[in-house]
Formats: C-alpha cells, structure tokens, sequence
C-alpha cells in the first residue's frame, strides 16, 4: 500500500477514496499543475476512471474534492456550446458529478454536492456554514404576526396540515404532537453538506447559502438563497429568476419565483407563481397561488389565492380561491395592542378594488367584498352574498353571488388552471361550488334568515345581523337563492345515487339510497381545499395526539384517504338532509316522491342557469359598448365590440350554459321515464 501511494505522489497513510472515486496519478496531477490548478493536498483529490484532466482549468482545491468524468456538452440558449469540466473555480469539499460544467465561480464552492450534466456559471458564492436543516422547521407566524399560531415549514407541509397547525390552537396535545412530527421531519433533513441536483442550471447567482437545490431547477439571475430548499424535479422543474431574494424558505415543485420577488419566512407550494418585485413576510402559499407586484404579510394563502395588483396589500388573513382587486388592504392592529387580530375570506371570496376589511373579521364561501367594511362582520353562514359599504354601513345580499357569471365561470376554471406536473401532489383539492360544506351553510343561512324575519317582521324595511344591515328584499331574495343552491345539490346526490339502475318496487329504491357509511352525517369543513366530516379530522387528530399517527407521510395519507371518499361521505349528509328540506322520510320514500323531487331540481337548475344566462347577457348591453368604435357612428362601434367580444349567441360560455340547460333537463327526465312503470 506504501509503495502504491509512494508511486501516485501521495504521502503514507493517506485514506483511500470511497468507490466509485480513486487517487489521481502523477500524470493527472502534472496536467493539472499545467493547467494553472493548485491543490492544499493533492491525496485529497478524488476522481473516477476515464477522467480528462484537459477538461479542468485554473482552479484552486481544498478538503475532500471529489470529480466526475466530464466528457459531454451543453448547448445553451442562442447555440452556444459548453464543454463539461470544472474551470475558473475554487472547490472545498466539494462532489461534482459527471458531465457537470463548473465555470467562473468569483469566490468559492464549499461543502456541496453536485449532481451530474448541471450547468454553474458566474456565480459569486455557494457554501454551507454549518449543520442546516435547508428551511425545515422554520417557524412561519403566520396570521399573527407576533406570534402563537406558527407552523413549521418542510418539504412535505400540506394546505390540510397547515390549516390543523394553524386554527387548532384548542388542542395544545395536538399542536405539540404536530409540531413533534415537523421536528422528527427537520433533524432528517439536517446535514452538514449542501446538494444542487441533476440536470440544474444555475447562471449569474450572487449568494447561495445553506440551500438544497433539486433536479431541473433552473436558477438564474437572482441575489440571494438562504437556509432554503428549492423541491424541484423532471416532471415540476422549479424556476428562480432576476433579483430574487429568499431567506427561510421552502419552494415546492413546479413553482416560478422570478422578477425581483422577495420572500422571508415563507412556504411555496406547488405550481405557485410569484414576480414582478412581489414581497411576502411570514406567509404560506399554497398549490397555484399567484401573487404578483403587491405585498404579503403572515398570511395563509390557500390553493389558487391570486393578487396581481402593486396597490394590494394581504395581511394577517386566511384565504382560498380568492381574487383581490386592486387596492385591496386589511388592518390587523387597530391602533391598539398591536397586529394581533387576524380574518378569514372562506373560500371562493372576491374583494374589490379599494376594497377594506378591519379585522377581525369572517366572510362566508363565495362572497364578494366592496367598500371599506369597519364593524368586524360574521357572514360565515351566508355563502354566496355580496358585502357593500353604503355610508359606513356594511349591507349584506345573501345569497345573490349564486347567480353570478363570475361565481360559475371561477368553478369551471380552477380545474382548468391547475397547473401542477408532480404526480405526488401536497394538497388534495376539492373543486365543487356546492358540497356539504357550503350547502349545510345555506341551511344554516336560510334559519338566519327565516328568523330575522319572523322576529323584525315580514315587512321590516332592514334587518341587522352580526354588524351588517339587510334590506327586505334581500332577505327574500337570499331565501329564494338558498333554497335554489340546496335543490339543486340535494336533486344532483339523488340522481347519481339512482343512476343507470332500474327498479320493480318502491322498497328497491329506499334500499339503493341507504347509505354505505354512517361517515359524513355531521359538520363538514374546509381544511383550505379538501373538503371533508368534521368527525374524520376530529379521528385523525385523536390519532396524531395519541401518536397513532407520527410521521409527515402518515398524515398526508390520511388528507389523501379523506380526499378518495369525498363522494360515499358525501352521499351519507345528503340522505340525512332529505326528510329537512323536502319533508320526506327516506324510509319511506317512493317513485312519485323521487319524481317530485327530480321535477323540483330541474326547474331549480333551470332557474339558476337562466339568472346566469341573464347576467352574462349584461357583458353585451349597450352600457358595455362605451369607449368601442372610437370617432365613429353607433354601427361602426358595435362592429368594433363585435370583432373584438364576439356576439352574445355565440359566446363559448353562453352557449355552454344552454347546453347545460338541455343536458340537465334529459338528464331528470330520463330518470323519470325509468322510475314511470312504479307511479300510480
């Protein structure tokens, strides 16, 4: 063994590499030498067989350096073609794999591994100082921002499992147990090496410190990478653009950050975007989130929360397939003990442009928001309403965002506009406009109602209710809307439970609607996308407080377990909400009432689609066609609406709500054709 190392140059004692790596020979390390390469301890240069040292050029080597076979090439945008190798480059205790091309490091590379064919150039610095955990564990304050409802950021942080962290303060057995688990994930995740991936491309970075980097990230441009993992793949490449500065970061798999985006303390899930100079603080962002140009500020964004405006300002809220307008601000201190007061926008919800909310304050699903709003509202029982400021007075419409083009045309896109390629999806997203959730909320809206009614009287001209005003006509009009949205679920649950199936008595029909589960009789919720019993994640909290459950994966497969059975649960609440809302017990139940039923969900149906229709005809109105047809006569401006809207008959959305109109009219009526040979 002396001789072997006395005959490579290398002193006795030397320890000998780890497979697949060996000592360099003299012949490699003269060429090196040649090449203006220096080493503190050439014995500590490890490299493959088949390694061409020609590849490796002015560089400076320290600790254990270890080098691949560099053999292929890169071509770039605009042609231009890179040979692999290491070259202008100061490496300690560093690993680069095959095919690599390391070029014009301005400081130096420390303590990271490199994976094979990726592509560093023009980059100031990448090291580790220390142990890091690579964002695992940090603690986001988010709602609060002084803290007491963290959650600890990893690589595997759900919407479902932030949501519990964040809300469930209740529960202190709970939150330590979760917060046990996110401890076990971090220490996994702690090492003394950095990696950059496979098949990465990293050009003109300033500083990289303390960062994980996965495989087909493209980073390029950007300031500053601190204590962050970056959870890029082949199937979700992650991209990191100019002048992005992030510290304390997760970036899940898909997501753009690029544009001089600014993010400490934050988590970004799957599929986000976020550009254009955006700064968030202590946020979560969830699948699909967009935010571009304004600010973010300890909030929970849930899947699909999009702000595109610079005047825009999130704070201290808990949002989901939202939409902020322009201008949109909240307050969470109140001048008083500070930012401590905290919103939540349930999911669906609309702000307008200018819009202010003080916190704290609760909108229900698929509520849209105008004006200043100062008197800390509750509408979380009245989905579907329009929140107005009249005067400083908040005026609240139930119901009326029912009939909105907008609502229906928002429910057909989120499914569209799901942008994530990584098979192994965090959050597990129910896209349904009515579900138990928001449907047990229109139960709940309509004994509001009913009760205001009967206690201010039928012919009150206003009503009030948690710090809002209600006009007369709209509370009819809510209850109208209410009982609409409920038909229409409830009709849908029955005829897909009778589907495609034919009966010779009434006993055969109660039979194939009982229940498969007694799961999903009681309360629903939203935990931030999936929808499911309150009973279920009740059993999966006992679970994880009992340390039934203790790992991050456990947990995740149980929000996908929840996730799978959305429809059998579902089913279970529709049937107990048959003799409520039609007066029927389904243990009773026979052809004639089921027809009655089916009659009953088509004209609801039907009446929906026609208040949608009607409202998209407004986009056409002659009000609409102002500032169209510039300097010419009223043809000449309708011909320029024409080229550029299109006409009302045959817009794509319109004609798709006759369709539906037609479609759900077959639909019942094909189900009452079966079920005719049983009515009297």
């Amino acid at each position: 063994m002396k001789r072997d190392l006395e005959h490579a140059g290398l002193n006795a004692g030397t320890p000998s590499p780890e497979a697949p790596f060996r000592f360099l020979t003299d012949a490699e390390i003269d060429f090196l030498r040649a090449n203006s390469c220096i080493a503190d301890d050439w014995s500590r240069v490890w490299v493959k067989d088949g390694f061409n040292p020609k590849r490796v050029f002015q560089c400076r080597f320290s600790g254990i350096v270890r080098l691949g076979n560099f053999e292929g090439t890169f071509t770039l945008p605009g042609g231009i073609v890179k040979k692999a190798g290491v070259r202008y480059a100061t490496l300690h205790n560093v690993t680069v794999g095959d095919d690599s091309c390391i070029e014009n490091i301005h400081n130096y590379i420390a303590n990271y591994e490199i994976g094979r064919h990726t592509y560093i150039k023009n980059v100031s610095l990448i090291y580790m100082d220390g142990p890091s955990s690579f964002g695992n564990g940090v603690e986001v304050s988010v709602l609060n921002e002084t803290g007491g409802r963290e959650v600890p950021i990893h690589e595997r942080l759900s919407a479902h499992e932030a949501y519990i962290m964040t809300l469930y303060r209740h529960r202190p057995q709970l939150i330590s147990a979760m917060k046990s688990i996110a401890e076990d994930w971090k220490r996994s995740r702690t090492s003394s090496a950095g990696s950059i991936g496979s098949d990465v491309m990293m050009l003109n970075v300033n500083t990289v410190k303390n960062v994980r980097i996965g495989d087909y990230a493209w980073v390029e441009g950007c300031d500053v990478l601190e204590n962050g993992t970056v959870v890029s793949n082949e199937a979700a490449p992650v991209h990191i653009g100019n002048s992005v500065s992030c510290r304390d970061f997760i970036i899940s798999s898909g997501s753009t950050v690029d544009d001089g985006a600014n993010l400490l303390r934050c988590f970004v899930g799957q599929s986000c975007h976020l550009g254009r100079g955006y700064s968030a603080t202590d946020s979560l962002f969830f699948s699909n989130c967009h935010g571009e140009n304004g600010e973010a500020c300890a909030i929970f964004a849930g899947p699909y929360t999009v702000t595109h405006h610079k005047s825009t300002l999130l704070i201290a809220g808990m949002f989901s397939f939202m939409n902020a307008g322009s201008g949109s601000n909240q307050s969470n201190h109140m001048y008083k003990l500070g930012p401590i007061h905290h919103g939540i926008l349930d999911r669906g919800s609309k702000t307008s442009s200018d819009s202010y909310i003080l916190f704290p304050a609760h909108v229900g699903p698929f509520s849209l928001v105008m004006g200043r709003h100062v008197s800390h509202a509750d509408t979380s029982d009245l989905p579907f309403s329009y929140l107005i400021e009249n005067r400083n007075t908040t005026y609240l419409m139930p119901g009326v965002n029912l009939k909105s083009v907008g609502t229906i045309r928002d429910a057909q896109k989120w499914p569209k506009r799901d942008k994530r390629t990584d098979p192994d999806r965090l959050d597990h997203i129910n896209f349904n406009l009515l579900s138990p959730f928001t449907i047990q909320k229109m139960f709940n809206g309509k004994h509001i109602l009913e009760e205001l009614q009967r206690v201010g009287g039928p012919s009150s001209d206003e009503y009030s209710y948690q710090s809002t005003k209600i006009r007369n006509s709209s509370l009819v009009k809510g209850l109208k809307y209410y009982n609409i949205g409920i038909s229409k679920f409830m009709g849908n649950s029955i005829i897909k439970r009778l589907e495609g199936l034919t009966f010779e008595n009434d006993a055969q029909i109660r039979e194939r609607l009982v229940p498969d589960t007694g799961v999903g009789s009681g309360q629903w919720v939203d935990l931030s996308g999936l929808i499911a019993p309150k009973s279920e994640v009740d059993r999966l909290m006992s679970m994880i407080e009992n340390n039934e459950i203790t790992g991050i994966r456990a947990v995740s497969d149980a929000f996908a377990s929840m996730a799978a059975n959305y429809y059998t649960w579902e089913w279970r609440w529709a049937y107990d909400r048959i003799e409520e809302f039609y007066g029927i017990s389904p243990e009773k139940i026979t052809a004639s009432d089921i027809c009655r039923i089916v009659r009953g969900w088509q004209d609801a149906v039907i009446s929906l689609d026609r208040m949608v229709y009607e409202d998209a005809k407004k986009e056409f109105s002659l009000s609409f066609m102002t500032a169209f047809g510039a300097d010419g006569t009223r043809k000449e401006q309708l011909q320029d609406f024409g080229q550029v809207r299109g006409d009302f008959d045959t817009n794509p959305f319109v004609t798709a709500v006759l369709r539906h109109i037609d479609t759900k009219r077959a639909l019942g009526d094909e189900l009452i054709s079966r079920l005719q040979p049983l009515l009297p």
